[in-house]
């Protein structure tokens, strides 16, 4: 019809914003954050591993190095950004910024700030605890926990950043940035499933209270990620490169010699001790975005239910036998690194004697944790969708 109005764009402008959009550049305070994550990332795992083969012999090791250029890093470079955002009157980020005490920034640059002064404060304070209590002592002693809370911090300010950015950009440009939100989401997964290590060695796969605590700390971050960017395989991306990630600790911190300088010594080690093979996530995630297109048109409720019901069941089908699996002679080799034990671990420990520890005395108590499992899972997954969907909205 000659009085139909086209709502399609013309050709030169379509060109010109594509154009744009493959011209754009991701800015450089977010990669600041994503050096500053991944060295925090490394650093972590070469830290627990250092402790587990060598003890902490000194403050100044190359990993807390690592793990404390994370915070310098992240504070400096966000710290810049706010100073030159808040003086600069004609700064692009002005219109794109909060007001707080005075000083203009992004969100994401004030709450990685906070993350990197939490993470600086703690190094003098863990220094001054391993000197008064012991130089070895459990992951959540006090400064571990203000050090853990700094690196949630900036992953979190990171991951704000990234979605502020993406959220504003199209096209091409945009996909760019959602692989950087799906590594964001990698780092704080790694975060939370770390923090509980304690409680997910492989002598406990045979327990519910294996699978209550993976229920607290895996399924938010798939919920989230798939609400926040809509892609269709959003939780098996993100936890295809979780697994990864993984699997590079456990399969090159082997390679590099180390021996243990404190006592006493119950396991001969040679080598940085590995972190134990990755949990198969991957079969929930997949499982996970299936259902998640399935029941699109659910209400909330109804699709978080039946996402967490699905989760748990598939992952308890494939866990429970690979935990079976990682106990066998047959996974004592290059792959499954079943064989490395921290050199404080005595011979007669369970882990080493790859013996299950029933945290359950009862089937009646191991099926009521497990119920609570799938309720705490249910709600791990609304609060991701919910969580998700306001992320999306975040533009400053």
């Amino acid at each position: 019809m000659a009085g139909t109005i086209s709502l399609e764009p013309p050709a030169p402008a379509r060109t010109a914003e594509r154009a744009y959009a493959e011209a754009a550049s991701i800015p450089w305070y977010i990669w600041c954050c994503v050096v500053s994550v991944l060295s925090a990332v490394i650093g972590s795992a070469w830290d627990i591993s250092w402790h587990e083969s060598v003890g902490r012999d000194t403050f100044w090791t190359p990993a807390h190095m690592l793990i404390y250029l994370s915070g310098v890093l992240a504070g400096i470079s966000c710290g810049y950004l706010i100073l030159s955002t808040t003086f600069e009157k004609k700064s692009a980020l002005r219109d794109v910024s909060i007001s707080m005490w005075g000083f203009r920034g992004p969100l994401g640059a004030f709450i990685c700030a906070w993350g990197g002064v939490a993470m600086i404060a703690s190094a003098p304070f863990d220094n001054w605890w391993h000197n008064s209590y012991g130089l070895d002592v459990k992951i959540l002693s006090p400064p571990h926990v203000l050090l853990a809370l700094g690196m949630i911090g900036i992953r979190l300010g990171t991951l704000v950043m990234v979605l502020a950015e993406m959220n504003r950009a199209q096209g091409v440009y945009r996909q760019r940035l959602e692989r950087i939100l799906f590594l964001t989401v990698v780092f704080l997964m790694g975060m939370t499933v770390g923090i509980v290590q304690e409680l997910t060695n492989r002598v406990f796969m045979h327990g519910a209270k294996f699978y209550l605590v993976m229920m607290i700390a895996a399924p938010i971050w798939m919920a989230t990620v798939s609400w926040i960017s809509g892609h269709r395989w959003a939780a098996t991306i993100m936890t295809v490169m979780y697994t990864a990630m993984h699997l590079c600790f456990t399969w090159i911190f082997p390679l590099i010699p180390a021996e243990p300088k404190l006592g006493p010594v119950y396991q001969h080690v040679t080598h940085l001790i590995p972190p134990d093979f990755p949990m198969l996530l991957i079969v929930p995630a997949i499982v996970f975005d299936l259902l998640r297109r399935r029941t699109a048109g659910w209400s909330r409720w109804r699709q978080a239910a039946t996402l967490g019901a699905a989760f748990l069941v598939s992952f308890i089908a494939v866990q429970w036998p690979f935990a079976n699996f990682l106990m066998s002679p047959e996974s004592r080799n290059r792959i499954f690194e079943t064989t490395n034990y921290p050199y404080f671990v005595p011979s007669t420990s369970p882990w080493v004697r790859n013996v299950f520890i029933h945290t359950e005395h009862t089937a009646g108590e191991f099926w009521v944790r497990l119920a609570i499992a799938l309720g705490v899972g249910i709600l791990m997954i609304r609060i991701g969708m919910a969580w998700g969907e306001w992320m999306r909205r975040i533009r400053r």
